[in-house]
C-alpha cells in the first residue's frame, strides 16, 4: 500500500508540474501577445498622429534644383545604410488658433494660424554639422504665386511680410516663398505648434535655458530676471513669443530667444536617456507627432526615426545659429529687407 501511495503521489506532484507549467506558459505567451499589441497600438497611434502636406505634387518642377551629392560607387553601400547627403529642411512654428489647447497658450481667436518662426535647418553632408538660419517674419518679400488650399493661385505680391505665405496658402506657399528668396531647395517641411512644443518640453522634464537680461513682457506673460532657469512647456513657449520685453522690442530680439532655446533643446535631449524609459520615450514621440505637420517625405513613424537615427552624430556644439542678415525697410521702419550681398552669401553656402 506504502508503494501505491507513493506512485500517487509522484502522479499528483507531475500533474501540478505539468499545470504549473501550462499556467507559466499561457501567463507568458499571453504577456507577450499583450506586449505586441501594446506595442502594435503605440505605433499605429505615433504614426497617426502625424499630418502631412504633398508640397512636391503642390509645386511641381517649378523649384530650385535639388543639390548635386556625390553617389556611393555601386555595391558598397548596404540597403538599410544611414543617409549621410546634406538636407535642408523648412521649420516652422506656428501659433495655431485650433483647439482649446492652442488656444489657452496664446493662440487667439480661432480663424487662422501664423508662421511666427521660420527656419532653414541645413544639415552638411555626413550629418554631423548643421546652420540654422532663422528668417525675421517681419521681413518684406516678394511673395511668389502659390497654390491655394481653396484652388486656384495667388497673385505675385510685393513686399509683402513673410509670414503672410503661410497665412495665405499654408505649408506649400512658405516652401514656395522661401525657396524663391533663398533659390535653396528646401528637402523636407516640418511644422510644430504650440501645444505640441510646450508638450515636448515638459515630457523631456523642462528645458534649462540662460537669459542675459531681465524679462518682463505682458503679452507674452513671462517674467523673468537675468540668469539660467528651468523652464516648463508654457514658459518655455512664452519665451518663444517673448518681444517686448527685451532689447528694442522687435523680432530681432525674439529670434536670438528661440535659437538659445534650439540649443538649450538639443542639449536636453542628448542628456535624457530616453530608451532607458520605455514610458518617457513614448511621452516624448507622442508629444512631438501629436503636433507635427511635415512633408510627404516624412509623414511615417520610420521616416522620423530614420531621419533621427542619421543625425546621432549631431551635438549641440556642432549647430551654429544665425539670423538671415537684414536692415530696417526704407518704407516701413517696423519692417526690415534682406541685407544684400551678405544675405545672398549666406544662402550661397548652403546649396
Amino acid at each position: 500500500m506504502t508503494g501505491h501511495s507513493e506512485i500517487g503521489d509522484d502522479s499528483r506532484r507531475t500533474g501540478r508540474r505539468t499545470g504549473l507549467r501550462k499556467a507559466v506558459g499561457l501567463t507568458l505567451a499571453g504577456a507577450l501577445v499583450l506586449g505586441i499589441a501594446t506595442a502594435g497600438w503605440a505605433y499605429w497611434h505615433l504614426n497617426s498622429n502625424i499630418k502631412s502636406v504633398d508640397i512636391n505634387s503642390a509645386l511641381g518642377d517649378d523649384r530650385p534644383a535639388k543639390a548635386v551629392t556625390t553617389s556611393t560607387p555601386s555595391g558598397t553601400a548596404s540597403p538599410s545604410a544611414l543617409p549621410t547627403e546634406a538636407l535642408n529642411i523648412l521649420v516652422l512654428g506656428s501659433d495655431s488658433r485650433s483647439g482649446k489647447e492652442n488656444q489657452e497658450l496664446g493662440g487667439g481667436s480661432s480663424t487662422g494660424a501664423r508662421s511666427d518662426t521660420a527656419m532653414v535647418v541645413h544639415i552638411d553632408a555626413g550629418r554631423a554639422s548643421a546652420t540654422v538660419v532663422s528668417i525675421p517674419r517681419d521681413t518684406l518679400v516678394t511673395r511668389p504665386s502659390c497654390p491655394l488650399p481653396s484652388g486656384g493661385t495667388s497673385a505675385v505680391a510685393y513686399d509683402a511680410m513673410f509670414n503672410s505665405a503661410y497665412s495665405l496658402g499654408g505649408p506649400v506657399c512658405a516652401v514656395k516663398t522661401v525657396e524663391s528668396i533663398t533659390d535653396v531647395r528646401m528637402d523636407h517641411y516640418i511644422e510644430i505648434d504650440f501645444s505640441g512644443f510646450a508638450q515636448l518640453v515638459n515630457a523631456l522634464g523642462g528645458v534649462t535655458v540662460t537669459t542675459d537680461e531681465d524679462i518682463d513682457d505682458d503679452d507674452s506673460h513671462l517674467t523673468l530676471a537675468a540668469g539660467t532657469h528651468t523652464l516648463n512647456g508654457t514658459q518655455a513657449l512664452a519665451l518663444a513669443r517673448t518681444r517686448h520685453g527685451i532689447g528694442d522690442g522687435s523680432d530681432l530680439g525674439r529670434i536670438g530667444l528661440q535659437q538659445k532655446l534650439v540649443k538649450a533643446l538639443l542639449e536636453q535631449i542628448a542628456s535624457t536617456n530616453l530608451l532607458a524609459d520605455p514610458a518617457e520615450l513614448y511621452a516624448v514621440a507622442d508629444a512631438v507627432t501629436g503636433s507635427l505637420t511635415t512633408d510627404t517625405g516624412l509623414d511615417s513613424l520610420n521616416e522620423l526615426m530614420r531621419l533621427g537615427q542619421s543625425l546621432k552624430g549631431l551635438s549641440a556644439d556642432e549647430v551654429t545659429t544665425v539670423t538671415m542678415p537684414v536692415v530696417t525697410a526704407a518704407s516701413d521702419s517696423n519692417r526690415v529687407v534682406a541685407d544684400e550681398p551678405e544675405a545672398g552669401e549666406l544662402w550661397d553656402s548652403l546649396r
